[in-house]
C-alpha cells in the first residue's frame, strides 16, 4: 500500500494543524515570491548590465590606448635614420615612453571602470555604501602613509614620463648620478656612468635633471697663440678652416650653425687666447670639439702662425759677443806687480862662510 493512503488511513491527532502550517507557510512563500519576483529580475537584469557595459568599455578603452601606442610607434620609427629623425628622439626612447604612458593609462582606465561597477552592483543589492567608503579611505591613507617613498616614486616616474623631462639614449645629470638613460621606469631610472657601471636612481630622489641631450649643445675651443701674432690674419684662416669642415660629412649635421671666432678671451704677458665656439647637435660638441682643434692646428702651422710655446723658426739667433773670448786682465801679467814677486821662490841668501 502506498504511503500516502496510510497516511490518509491512519490520521494522528496532530497532523491536520501541521499540515495546515505547512500549506500556509508554501502559501506565505509563494505570495512573497509572487511579489519580489518582479524586484529579483530587476536588480538581475540591472547587475547584468552593469558588468557587461563595464567589460564592454574597459575593452574599448584598452583598445583605443593600444592603437593610439602602435601609432606612436610607427611614427618614430618613420623618421628613424633619416636627417629628421637625428632631431627627434630616437625610437627606442619613444617606445619606452610610449608603452610606460599606455600601461599606466590602460591602469588607471581599468581601476577607474571596474571599481565604479563594484560600487554600482554593491547599491543595486541596497547595501550601504557609506561605511565601506569610509573604511576604505581610511585602509588607503595607511597604506599610503606606509608606502609613501614607493607611491613618490611613482607618482614622480609618471610626470617624467609625461612630461618627457628625459628617455632612453639621454645623457643627464640627476645630481646623485650622471651618465646616459638605458631605461625609464615608473619608480627607478637606469643610468650608466662614465665608467661603465650602472646606477638605479629612484624618480623619487631626484630632486633636478640636467639633460644634456636635449635642444642644441655648445661646442668651445680656446684657441692660445703668440702675443704678437696678428688678429686679423687669425680670424681669417680659423673662419676658413671652419667653413671647410662644415662642408663635409658627417659634419654638415652635427653643426646647426656657423663656427663663430667670439674674439680674445684673455691677454696675457706673452699669450693671447682667442675664443671659437658653434652650435651642434645634442650630445655631439666633444666630437665637434676634437676635430675642430685638429683641424684649427693644421691650419695655423700651414699659415705660420705659432701658437703660445712655439718658438719662432725664422728668427735669427743672435751672434755671439767678440770680447767673450777675451780673457779678464789679471795683476799676474806683470812680472813687476806685488802679485807676481809674492808668488816667486824664496831663495835662500848665500852662505858666507866659505
Amino acid at each position: 500500500m502506498p504511503l500516502s493512503a496510510l497516511l490518509t488511513a491512519t490520521p494522528s491527532p496532530g497532523s491536520g494543524s501541521s499540515l495546515d502550517e505547512a500549506a500556509e507557510q508554501a502559501g506565505n512563500a509563494a505570495s512573497w515570491v509572487e511579489e519580489n519576483w518582479s524586484t529579483w529580475l530587476s536588480t538581475g537584469l540591472r547587475i547584468m548590465l552593469i558588468a557587461a557595459v563595464a567589460i564592454m568599455l574597459r575593452i574599448a578603452v584598452r583598445r583605443a590606448l593600444t592603437k593610439l601606442i602602435e601609432r606612436m610607434n610607427r611614427s618614430a620609427q618613420a623618421v628613424e635614420g633619416t636627417a629628421l629623425g637625428g632631431l627627434l628622439v630616437n625610437a627606442e626612447r619613444r617606445r619606452q615612453r610610449s608603452e610606460a604612458i599606455g600601461s599606466v593609462l590602460r591602469s588607471v582606465a581599468s581601476f577607474l571602470i571596474l571599481g565604479t561597477a563594484v560600487l554600482m552592483i554593491l547599491g543595486a543589492f541596497q547595501i550601504n555604501l557609506a561605511p565601506l567608503l569610509a573604511s576604505a579611505g581610511v585602509a588607503g591613507v595607511a597604506i599610503g602613509f606606509g608606502a609613501r617613498n614607493l607611491v613618490t616614486d611613482f607618482l614622480s616616474g609618471v610626470f617624467m614620463i609625461l612630461e618627457d623631462q628625459y628617455g632612453v639614449g639621454d645623457s643627464i645629470d640627476a645630481g646623485i648620478a650622471s651618465g646616459e638613460v638605458i631605461e625609464v621606469g615608473l619608480r627607478v631610472t637606469k643610468l650608466r656612468g662614465a665608467e661603465g657601471e650602472i646606477w638605479y636612481v629612484r624618480n623619487g630622489e631626484v630632486k633636478r635633471i640636467g639633460n644634456l641631450s636635449q635642444g642644441w649643445s655648445t661646442a668651445g675651443v680656446d684657441v692660445t697663440l703668440h702675443l704678437t701674432e696678428d688678429l686679423d690674419r687669425v680670424r681669417s684662416v680659423i673662419t676658413d678652416a671652419a667653413a671647410a669642415m662644415a662642408k663635409e660629412d658627417p659634419w654638415n649635421e652635427r653643426l646647426w650653425g656657423p663656427v663663430e671666432v667670439l674674439g680674445l678671451d684673455t691677454v696675457q704677458l706673452d699669450s693671447m687666447t682667442v675664443r671659437v665656439a658653434a652650435k651642434t647637435m645634442p650630445g655631439k660638441a666633444v666630437g665637434v670639439e676634437r676635430e675642430l682643434r685638429w683641424r684649427i692646428k693644421q691650419a695655423l702651422d700651414e699659415a705660420g702662425i705659432r701658437m703660445a710655446g712655439v718658438p719662432a723658426q725664422a728668427e735669427e739667433e743672435p751672434s755671439a759677443d767678440p770680447s767673450a773670448a777675451v780673457a779678464a786682465p789679471s795683476a799676474f801679467a806683470s812680472a813687476t806687480s806685488p802679485q807676481t814677486l809674492a808668488t816667486n821662490p824664496i831663495i835662500p841668501p848665500p852662505n858666507r862662510g866659505k
